[in-house]
């Protein structure tokens, strides 16, 4: 499972996330299960309306050309990321609005 793992960060590193961090974007892997890989989008791709295309076009397209052994599917699971709650924590606190 490592191994794979390895190969989806390598895939992920060489075609998906330089287009990613072009945008402000970033992608977690959160697990992988049955052929289906889970992923969080980060930074600027956490709830932009494009997703879900972003979704389909690049991470799915990618990988499962490059390792259609391992996926077969791409699942965005939406969440709000560490970093955006740290910010609201902060404007909240700082702020008093």
């Amino acid at each position: 499972m490592r191994e794979d793992l390895e190969k989806i960060e390598a895939v992920l590193n060489e075609r998906v996330r330089p287009a990613l961090r072009a945008h402000g974007g970033e992608l977690e892997v959160d697990h992988l299960e049955g052929g289906v890989l889970y992923v969080k989008l980060l930074g600027q791709c956490a709830g932009c309306p494009s997703a879900d295309l972003t979704n389909e076009t690049l991470v799915e397209a990618e990988l499962v050309r490059a390792l259609p052994e391992l996926v077969q599917k791409v699942v965005v699971v939406q969440t709000v990321s560490d970093e955006l709650w740290e910010q609201a924590k902060r404007l909240l606190r700082d702020h008093h609005l």
